[in-house]
């Protein structure tokens, strides 16, 4: 009797649970019953199997059975196992990139800036669908970098409302929608698709003046000495590039984020460095890139030096010569300073890997123990074979200059770039909303050289990174301090004629025929 209720119990938890996976399935709306028969069922059934525990024994007593058991637990782990690997691989993002330059990767400036987001964003990719895949492959991995980003693909021409309410009248169109901000862009390129975040998630773009009136770097020259692509870097990162004559105009204009004296070859008035003042008075950003002079007898950048100085920086009346050989491997002699990592540490060269070159430049040191409270912190240094030459005369006739700490000469490695921040006295409320807002402060910053970050030196891999670092620090953008994108290698193999008459002889003759001859010969040894 006991058995035909407990058989009995048996088959209707089995039932059970069938009606519960059909409910589960076919009325997802009556998904509470189907747990509460799915739970209902497995106690029934666990009621027969404790029931019929002897005659369970009786058969796992039997060798076949083990042995079969063994395996079924055996196959029932290894499910377990990929059913596991696939659950965590569905919630986990993990690739390996092995091109030379991690093209497929994304760099570390675009997971810094979405890294930031604290606010979902909706990217919209509009394009034919037989592409989509294309646009995918680059957006999944701002995705992966940033769980607030979330995409959607749309196929204009299937959805044309969707295209006319966006204004969307070419493809491909991806656009950015974060905060109620919206901004678009015409391409798939992971720099022009980082470019577009940034300028959505910054919402203003900051205006950066640089000097004019004493033989500064023009930002607009396409000219070696130019500043045109230095400045149209700065426009993809939101940045606004103005000229600004100080003795034209007063002062410094209360909108400027950044202000660059780049490369003076006369020194700023009295009333010009009183602008300065009074505008790093005001939590101002201030870039001096002072080139050595370029004659023996140059009047000194008095003024300027003097500016340098009150913020605890030294500006060394010198040339830096570096006779490491560092400079043969981009075609250039001991008067251009290679700087290679590690670099000394300091947030404008965090993670910065790249070597820099500096064209006739000069010390931009640390004052020690500060001044006026301000004590600066050198981010450019020289290595150990290197020198801070004061024969200017010598050097700039005939070039042939030694090491002489007698004369005044210092033994490296030389700073060529130093940096220094101020708090602000009372600092203006943050906005609401924005609790983690940096506190405007000062900042300074001088580099020994102005030619690095001119058209025809930009070649040299680390430069433009540096000085697109050096102003992100100067702005108070922490995220776009980083290493940038970099496009593609081409690493195509350009073959003569001949090489490629040897290939194709080599894999339509040689190489099968040596296959089949040693096939013979094998053949032969076995027959003997």
């Amino acid at each position: 009797m006991l058995n035909r209720i407990l058989s009995l119990i048996g088959w209707l938890g089995t039932a059970m649970v069938f009606v519960a996976v059909a409910i589960r399935f076919g009325y997802p709306a009556k998904e509470q019953w189907a747990y509460y028969l799915a739970w209902g069922g497995l106690v029934c059934v666990l009621a027969y199997t404790l029931g019929q525990w002897r005659e369970i024994a009786k058969v796992f007593a039997r060798r076949q059975t083990r042995y079969g058991t063994l395996m079924g637990v055996s196959i029932l782990v290894v499910l377990g196992i990929l059913v596991a690997i696939n659950y965590i691989g569905t919630r986990q993002n993990k690739r390996w990139d092995l091109t030379a330059n991690q093209q497929f990767s994304l760099s570390d400036q675009s997971r810094n800036v979405v890294a930031k987001l604290d606010s979902p964003m909706q990217v919209q990719v509009f394009a034919q669908e037989p592409q989509f895949p294309r646009y995918q492959e680059k957006i999944k991995e701002y995705e992966y970098a940033s769980k607030k980003i979330s995409t959607e693909y749309i196929d204009p021409e299937k959805k044309p409302s969707a295209a006319k309410q966006n204004n969307v009248d070419r493809m491909p169109t991806i656009i950015f929608n974060y905060k109620g901000r919206t901004e678009r862009v015409n391409a798939d390129g992971e720099q022009d698709i980082t470019n577009a975040i940034i300028k959505v998630v910054s919402g203003q773009q900051r205006k950066v003046y640089f000097t004019q009136g004493h033989g500064e770097k023009d930002t607009t020259s396409a000219e070696r000495d130019g500043y045109n692509v230095i400045a149209t870097a700065l426009g993809h990162e939101n940045y606004t590039v103005e000229k600004l004559a100080i003795a034209q105009q007063g002062s410094v204009p209360d909108d400027a984020a950044v202000v660059v004296v780049a490369g003076p070859k006369n020194d700023f008035f009295a009333p010009e460095v009183d602008a300065l003042k009074k505008y790093l008075d005001k939590q101002g950003k201030l870039l001096l890139e002072l080139d050595p002079p370029d004659k023996a007898d140059s009047p000194p950048l008095t003024n300027l030096i003097a500016l340098a100085h009150d913020w605890g920086i030294q500006a060394g009346n010198n040339v830096v010569v570096d006779v490491s050989g560092m400079g043969r491997m981009i075609g250039t002699d001991a008067s251009v300073p290679v700087v290679a990592p590690p670099y000394p540490a300091h947030a404008i060269t965090q993670r910065f890997g790249m070597i820099t070159a500096f064209p006739l430049a000069r010390e931009a040191s640390p004052i020690s123990g500060g001044v006026n409270g301000h004590t600066a912190q050198s981010f450019i240094e020289t290595g150990p074979r290197s020198w801070a030459e004061t024969d200017l005369k010598t050097l700039l006739s005939s070039g042939a200059v030694s090491l002489d700490e007698s004369k005044g000469d210092k033994k490296g490695p030389i700073v060529l770039g130093s940096a220094v921040s101020a708090a602000a006295a009372a600092a203006p409320p943050l906005t609401p909303g924005q609790p983690d807002a940096p506190k405007p402060e000062t900042r300074v910053a001088m580099i020994g050289d102005s030619d690095f970050a001119a058209n025809g030196t930009l070649g040299v891999p680390g430069n433009r990174d540096l000085f697109m670092n050096t102003i992100g620090w100067l702005s108070q953008q922490d995220n776009l301090i980083s290493i940038r994108p970099k496009e593609a290698d081409d690493r195509r193999i350009t073959l003569t004629a001949t090489q490629e008459s040897n290939i194709f002889w080599l894999s339509l003759l040689i190489v099968p025929g040596c296959i089949f001859g040693a096939g013979i010969a094998s053949w032969w040894r076995r027959r003997g």
